[in-house]
């Protein structure tokens, strides 16, 4: 008789991360990771209280999931900023069901915009920019909001709708708007 394999945590979060890949975070439920896993539902509810645990885990590892792929630059884009905000439209694009899970759950809640917009959740996008627009932490900062936000506007659309990607028209928005808030910071310390 075969050995069974202890299901560890790891292997459920990874399950999860799959589903909501798949199927929509909607779909984490016990039986589906068990499905998922080849076992019952109680390894499931023995490594986490709720389902809802599963859930945060499987956001967790999504987050990071979505980290590792904007901040993989290939240098296809003339601007590391460019590329990073290219991939995250791209992921979108690419992962909806996971993009969904990120940014239209809920999973933010009580978190202030400027807050979560941090060094701490971008660090390495934030070097970047400093270094490619030649500003210091503070503006880089201001850039770095505002180019998000139009990054993201782009990459919901195209995320929640049946939208035809244009990477031209994309990398025209996010050249000008780059541009554009670069000048005005420049410009204000310049006063």
């Amino acid at each position: 008789m075969p050995a069974i394999t202890k299901v560890t945590k790891e292997m459920i979060i990874a399950a999860a991360f799959e589903i909501a890949k798949e199927m929509g975070a909607e779909n984490i439920t016990a039986r589906t990771v068990s499905q998922k896993l080849g076992c019952s539902t109680q390894p499931v509810l023995y490594h986490f209280k709720t389902v809802e645990d599963v859930r945060i885990a499987a956001h967790k590892k999504a987050s990071e999931f979505h980290v590792d792929y904007v901040t993989h630059l290939s240098g296809k884009y003339e601007r590391p900023m460019l590329e990073v905000g290219m991939r995250h439209i791209q992921f979108a694009v690419e992962e909806k069901n996971l993009f969904r899970f990120l940014f239209h759950s809920n999973y933010y809640t009580g978190v202030s915009l400027s807050d979560w917009l941090t060094e701490e959740n971008f660090g390495s996008l934030f070097s970047i920019l400093k270094r490619q627009a030649k500003v210091d932490k503070g503006q880089a900062y201001s850039i770095f909001s505002q180019i998000f936000l139009v990054t993201h506007g782009i990459a919901s659309l195209l995320a929640n709708n049946a939208m035809v990607y244009d990477e031209a028209y994309c990398i025209k928005v996010l050249s000008n708007s780059y541009f554009g808030i670069l000048h005005l910071i420049k410009e204000e310390s310049a006063v």
